[in-house]
């Protein structure tokens, strides 16, 4: 028996300095803190076109352990954006945070890869229509992104289905 979910409704992490990381994710992502609880030294905060209650929360733990890298548990956490216009911006901002870690190609996804303060790692990416996903439907290649020619042919194209427009995103 098996379940279908639609997409990664939220992340948690843990994190050696909280303070750090709510400012990382607020700067770089523009997320909110929507909550804290004290107790467990934690936060959760909001993307700012997002209708989900929280779509991030962090746990500082002290900087008692180090980040992992390339161990047993979670690699990386996606996170899809509507427009190839808004994955420039979002390269634009981690090169800016020295946040930037790579980029590529996935054939149907276009992907930037970033970390944050603690050494954990995210992809920023955008999906392809998907009656353009042709030959990599059943495929997840590991190549070059051309992101100048992928905003040529691609720009304006959303693709991330219903999102809050940021007006009403603006009043949350």
């Amino acid at each position: 028996m098996s379940f279908s979910p639609v997409r990664l409704n939220h992340a948690v992490l843990f994190v050696a300095d909280l303070a750090r990381s709510e400012r990382f994710y607020r700067d770089v992502f523009g997320m909110e803190v929507i909550a804290r609880e004290p107790r467990a030294n934690a936060a959760f905060l909001r993307l700012p076109r997002s209708g989900n209650h929280h779509d991030l929360g962090l746990f500082g733990i002290g900087t008692g352990t180090g980040p992992r890298r390339r161990g047993i548990g979670l690699y990386h956490l996606a996170w899809q954006l509507d427009t190839i216009d808004e994955l420039v911006a979002a390269r634009e901002s981690l090169l800016a945070s020295g946040a930037y870690t790579g980029e590529s190609s996935h054939g149907a996804t276009k992907s930037i890869y970033g970390a944050d303060p603690d050494g954990n790692e995210f992809e920023v990416m955008w999906m392809l229509p998907r009656e353009a996903w042709g030959e990599h439907e059943h495929a997840a290649p590991i190549e070059h992104l051309d992101l100048a020619g992928d905003v040529r042919r691609w720009s304006g194209v959303r693709t991330a289905g219903v999102v809050v427009p940021e007006e009403a995103a603006a009043r949350q």
